[in-house]
């Protein structure tokens, strides 16, 4: 049994990003050798130096919904608050969505509420939501008074920021906290590997014969759920929408018969990839959803090299890198890390295995 408490470590409070870098590539990262534990520290603009004509980069497409809204029950300005986390569209009707909501006590069925601004000042359009019901998850289904759901985004939406960043969104984070590659509408956290490219990184990427592909997975709230079971054996993963199209298993495929490298942008892409291929690495292309749980001992078969940021302590992301390294290395590098005075989490730095 392996436990969770192996994967802890102590993190100051000062080395948690709770901004971007001021440029999207103007991260630094750690470079981590799979094999002997070396690290060194170079500039994220560094990472094509890693990779050859031939390789496959593949990344996670999904796009943050800005999901997370408010409303006031009844539609007074005197009713209960209650706040909203967009999950995904539930089964039947378009304008029912499966959601969190708190106070989830007062969500009683039939219970309607009217969305706010963000200054809490009620709509003018008459846009509101009924409680359907609670799922059994202890999620609820609440339906809109509208399909139009993308346009209650842009009305009463705002980008659900990860919890430990301690902050409220503000207008940058619309377009920081997404990749420039986004553009299926799904996720209620960002793959956050992915928020260092640029357009030109790319381009340069595409220049230089390396083949991009894209792949999808919707990242749900488990993202953010803690390992609460003593031994990563017992924990029960949350299962999250993915589509791993025919143009990206055949990119890889091509990489991997021709003796090429396949770098996985972030834990995200790694989960898809891992869920399409056989013992040899093999893909098949594919749609469906995934709860795979990725930790030590298991080595990966889909790719040859993982960037990624830094990870929560005991969390699975950080077992599923230590799938890649070895426990012992990656915590050493997180050490390693710590002293550089390197950033942590969404917004932070990155790191590189190779």
């Amino acid at each position: 049994m392996l436990a969770t408490k192996l994967f802890d470590y102590d993190l100051p409070d000062h080395l948690i990003a709770r901004y971007p870098a001021a440029k999207r590539d103007g991260s630094r990262m750690m470079v981590l050798d799979r094999k002997t534990g070396a690290v060194e520290i170079r500039p994220f603009g560094d990472i094509l130096e890693f990779l050859s004509p031939g390789d496959a980069l593949i990344c996670n497409n999904t796009k943050v919904l800005r999901g997370r809204m408010f409303a006031k029950k009844d539609g007074r300005d005197d009713g209960a608050k209650f706040e909203i986390l967009l999950l995904e569209p539930a089964d039947g009707d378009p304008a029912e969505w499966n959601v969190m909501l708190k106070p989830g006590k007062r969500a009683k069925a039939g219970v309607t509420a009217v969305l706010t601004f963000a200054d809490g000042t009620l709509n003018p359009y008459g846009d509101y939501f009924t409680v359907v019901g609670r799922n059994p998850d202890d999620t609820f289904r609440i339906r809109f008074s509208s399909a139009d759901i993308p346009a209650f985004e842009e009305r009463y939406g705002h980008i659900p920021l990860p919890p430990y960043l301690r902050r409220e969104d503000e207008p940058a984070d619309v377009e920081r906290y997404q990749t420039v590659y986004a553009s299926n509408r799904g996720a209620v956290a960002a793959p956050t590997a992915g928020l260092h490219f640029t357009p030109e990184i790319l381009q340069a990427a595409r220049d230089k014969g390396i083949g991009i592909g894209e792949l999808t997975l919707h990242v749900g709230a488990g993202t953010f759920k803690p390992v609460s079971s003593e031994y990563a054996e017992t924990h029960q993963m949350h299962y999250e929408d993915f589509e791993l199209p025919p143009e990206t298993a055949e990119l890889a495929n091509t990489a991997r018969k021709n003796g090429k490298k396949i770098l996985a942008i972030g834990t995200t892409t790694v989960r898809v990839l891992e869920s399409c291929c056989d013992e040899n690495g093999i893909l098949t292309p594919q749609r469906g959803r995934t709860n795979i749980f990725l930790y030590p001992p298991r080595q990966p078969k889909g790719e040859d090299m993982l960037l990624t940021n830094f990870h929560l302590p005991c969390s699975t992301l950080l077992m599923l890198v230590s799938c890649f390294a070895g426990r012992e290395n990656v915590l050493a590098a997180y050490e390693q890390a710590k002293a550089a005075g390197l950033r942590f989490y969404s917004y932070g730095d990155c790191m590189l295995l190779k």
